[in-house]
Formats: structure tokens, C-alpha cells, sequence
């Protein structure tokens, strides 16, 4: 079978399975299945626009309360007009994931507000690259706003989540960009794979390290003959490093006891159409959001530390 050949097999089967989650989208949830109400709190982080904003409609179609946040606090109101008009129960509040100033104040409201939250979307990243383009020029804001804004927050709002018998959940937004084993795009050093892939071996520190080795590259110019994503380089590493986080969270949380558990997970929303990408994508906004709400939403929530595209769970 030639390349053309399996990539129209490919898409084949992507459409085949969007139908399907169309399909089940349109299924209500039953009333076993709805553990949550009114007073759950769901907190979106980069809800102005794009996916997040979907994410932030489709959780409030579905009735919980949603918090959408955004670093522009004008584009934030806008987003709340167009969803309260629509008679959805959302309330904004602003929230620069990459200013410590910002996420103290926002944690502050959370609490004095809501009394802490059940569900965390840590939805909010940035992409400088589009098209064809592979510039580098902006690594260092990429990687301190996807991974360690992410991180940061996502510290900071742990001991805010609140207890409960199925378990608070945090949803990360990822991409497929950032695999370790995938067979393209991925890293070449096939030692640091190995590390990254390993449970046992897996820390912040390695992390970081990881990360600190890429920028330093980028910054003496190295790093295209250093064994790094081909394309959309600094993207593909801020979400390498979001998925080996993702992993190594679920191993923390995981020892939690029952009734304080927090179940945290991320997943690919596609190639989307939006700003992110230019508008170049092939995937809905709608489609792009399905995934992170279904994480956000299952009843009987056993997996921890997955990585999930269209509704499957696929290998990191």
C-alpha cells in the first residue's frame, strides 16, 4: 500500500470515528451518569476563545458552573456576554497562568468564592509557528507558558480541589506533537526517551533538565542538529514535557485516599480550527472540545495518567 493510499485509509477511519462521537454527543447522559450539578465547579483557563471557549459552553450546556479565565480580561468579557446571553451559568475572572501576581489573586476569588473547584482545564498555550514554519524565535515564552504555567497553577489549585466521592479531575490540553514514541516528530535520543518513558525514573528535575537542554540549544543555536521535534519544535517539546507531567502527577495523586482523589489526565484535540493553528485545521472546535469534556465528565473515572484522543486512549 503506497503513502497516499494509507493516508486516505487514515482519514477514512478519523471521519468514521468523529461520526461516532458525534453520534454519542448527542446521547443526554442519564441521571446515573451525571454526578454533578449546579454547585460543581469547573475552571477553564484559556476560555476566550478557540477550544477553550467551546470546552466552557459544552460544560455549561451540560449544566455544572463554569469559571472561564483568560490573560486579556476585555476579550474574557466578551466571551461572557456571548455565553450568558445564551443563558448559561458562566462567571469570568482574569488569569495570567505565567503571572504569579495573577494566579494569587485568582486562587484567592476561587476560594472566597466557591469554596475551592471539582474540575481543572488547563487549556490555556500559545504557538508561534504556522503553516510550514518551524521558528524557534519564541521557545522560551512557549515553554514557560505551556508547561510551566500549566504546572504552576495546577500546584497552586491542588489543595483547592475538593473532596468527593468520584473524584476531582484535571484535563490538560496536549497534542500528538509531543509523543515520545510516535514514529514522527519525536525526539532522537533515544536514551532520554527511555528516561522520560520510565515511571521509575521520572521527576520534575529530568524534566526540566530536558527542557533547560533544549533552550540552551536554541539559545547557542544547536538545536536543530540536536535531536528534536522537526516541526513545530518548541511546541512539540512544551507538550512533550505537559504529557511526562501528566504521568508523573498521577503517580502523586494516585496515593491520595478515597474520597480526596484527583484523577488527572490529557488528551489531543486534533488539528483544530483556530487561531492556534491559523485556521488551518480540519477539526471543529466542537470536535477539538469533545474529548476534554468527556474526561472532565466520566462517572466511572478509573484512568489516571492516560492521554486520550477521540475519546481513545492513545500511547504517549
Amino acid at each position: 500500500m503506497g503513502k497516499k493510499e494509507k493516508n486516505e485509509k487514515a482519514k477514512e477511519r478519523r471521519e468514521k470515528r468523529l461520526q461516532e462521537i458525534q453520534l454519542l454527543r448527542s446521547i443526554p447522559y442519564s441521571h446515573h451518569q451525571r454526578w454533578w450539578s449546579k454547585e460543581t465547579i469547573a475552571v477553564v483557563t484559556g476560555g476566550n476563545r478557540g477550544i477553550g471557549f467551546e470546552i466552557c459552553r459544552q460544560l455549561a450546556t451540560h449544566g455544572l458552573t463554569v469559571v472561564l479565565t483568560s490573560r486579556d480580561a476585555s476579550a474574557g468579557a466578551e466571551s461572557i456576554k456571548v455565553l450568558q446571553e445564551d443563558g448559561f451559568d458562566v462567571v469570568y475572572h482574569q488569569l495570567d497562568i505565567v503571572d504569579d501576581s495573577s494566579i494569587n489573586q485568582f486562587v484567592e476569588w476561587l476560594q472566597e468564592s466557591y469554596g475551592g473547584l471539582d474540575i481543572l482545564v488547563n487549556n490555556a498555550g500559545v504557538n508561534f509557528n504556522l503553516g510550514s514554519d518551524n521558528s524557534v524565535e519564541n521557545a522560551y515564552k512557549v515553554i514557560k507558558t505551556n508547561y510551566y504555567g500549566i504546572k504552576n497553577l495546577t500546584q497552586v489549585l491542588i489543595p483547592l480541589m475538593k473532596p468527593s466521592a468520584v473524584g476531582a479531575r484535571i484535563v490538560n490540553t496536549s497534542s500528538r506533537l509531543g509523543r515520545l514514541n510516535g514514529r514522527r516528530n519525536r525526539i532522537s535520543n533515544v536514551e532520554l526517551r527511555d528516561q522520560l518513558s520510565d515511571l521509575e525514573v521520572l521527576s520534575e528535575e529530568l524534566i526540566d533538565r530536558t527542557l533547560s537542554a533544549f533552550l540552551q540549544q536554541v539559545e547557542d543555536g544547536s538545536w536543530t542538529s540536536g535531536g528534536w521535534p522537526q516541526i513545530y519544535t518548541d511546541y512539540s517539546v512544551s507538550k512533550l514535557a505537559v504529557n511526562a507531567y501528566t504521568r508523573l502527577m498521577a503517580r502523586k495523586l494516585s496515593e491520595r485516599p478515597e474520597g480526596q482523589k484527583i484523577y488527572i489526565n490529557c488528551y489531543c484535540p486534533g488539528w483544530v480550527k483556530t487561531a492556534l493553528t491559523g485556521f488551518a485545521g480540519n477539526n471543529t472546535v466542537e470536535e477539538g472540545a469533545d474529548t476534554g469534556v468527556w474526561l472532565a465528565l466520566l462517572h466511572d473515572q478509573t484512568v489516571m495518567g492516560s492521554f486520550f484522543a477521540e475519546r481513545r486512549e492513545i500511547n504517549f
